[in-house]
């Protein structure tokens, strides 16, 4: 059985299974590209505000976990240290452990 390739960004079957591990379910490609963005504003400037209505659902989704708390504004006032954690893991899988 050969291993998937893992391009920068695409979701795998192996991220699927690692976020079905971590969240309890598959997240979605829109999902994974969403993820580096979130863990960026949380450590710096703390706004989700530049968003679409499919982002902003996942992003309700989140938030409905009590995984991250946004105000109105688009302030990303909280993020649970394990929905940091867990985000982390699959950015590193899709954007930084790239398979040759």
């Amino acid at each position: 059985m050969s291993e998937e390739k893992q391009l920068r960004g695409q979701l795998t079957e192996r991220i699927k299974q690692k976020s079905l591990e971590l969240f309890g379910y598959e997240i979605t490609q829109k999902e994974l590209r969403l993820l580096p963005y979130v863990l960026y504003e949380a450590i710096n400037t703390k706004l989700v505000s530049n968003v679409n209505s499919e982002e902003r659902n996942i992003l309700d989704y989140w938030m409905s976990n009590e995984w991250i708390v946004i105000t109105g504004m688009g302030n990303l006032l909280s993020i649970s240290e394990e929905f940091f954690i867990n985000a982390s893991k699959i950015v590193y899988l899709g954007y930084v452990e790239l398979k040759d």
